[in-house]
């Protein structure tokens, strides 16, 4: 990379904030959820729209594009990673055969993650399936303490398990968005 871009927010309130609170869909009215499953939800929640915001208002190329060198990771890898995980925490949960990974051999999640709009879409439409698949499977046990699939996993586990993935991916979104375009945020 040559150039870097500018830094930039569209925060007013806040400079290093994403979005000026009453524009942030992340913020609720209320107060925070009762229950340790419904406060390990609503975080996964929080990350996952994140993600997503990160990602907001880039083309394709934006989106593919390998913005921390020599690192192979973009935010449209990202996308494609987590419906991955997704899928794999399923996996996790069964007793059966695991279901095949959805772009092949290992990283190719992220060597998949073309500039073509195309790729984009899938990858959107992948991550909604699976994370909605997941999100039932787990609903099948709300006892956090239950241990599931072949391996006994705790549900508590593999509910914190998820939040730490997508909030570790969503702190590499945040440079990879800076690098690519500039803007800074939460």
């Amino acid at each position: 990379m040559s150039e870097r871009p500018a830094r930039w927010t569209q925060a007013t309130v806040y400079p290093d904030m994403w979005a000026d609170p009453e524009d942030d869909p992340r913020n609720k009215e209320g107060v925070s959820p009762d229950g340790e499953l419904a406060t390990l939800q609503d975080f996964l929640t929080g990350y996952r729209m994140t993600l997503r915001m990160k990602c907001e208002g880039l083309d394709a190329e934006q989106l593919a594009r390998r913005s921390v060198p020599p690192s192979t990771m973009s935010l449209l890898g990202l996308v494609r990673h987590l419906a991955e995980v997704e899928r794999d925490w399923r996996n996790w949960i069964s007793d059966g055969d695991p279901l095949p990974k959805l772009y092949g051999e290992r990283d190719a999640d992220f060597h998949g993650a073309v500039a073509e709009q195309a790729a984009v879409d899938a990858a959107y439409v992948d991550l909604e399936r699976e994370q909605a698949a997941t999100d039932a499977a787990l609903a099948e046990h709300p006892d956090l303490s239950e241990r599931v699939g072949k391996d006994g996993i705790a549900v508590r586990e593999l509910m914190v398990h998820r939040i730490e993935e997508y909030a570790r991916h969503c702190g590499h979104a945040d440079l990879l968005r800076e690098t690519t375009d500039g803007r800074v945020g939460q």
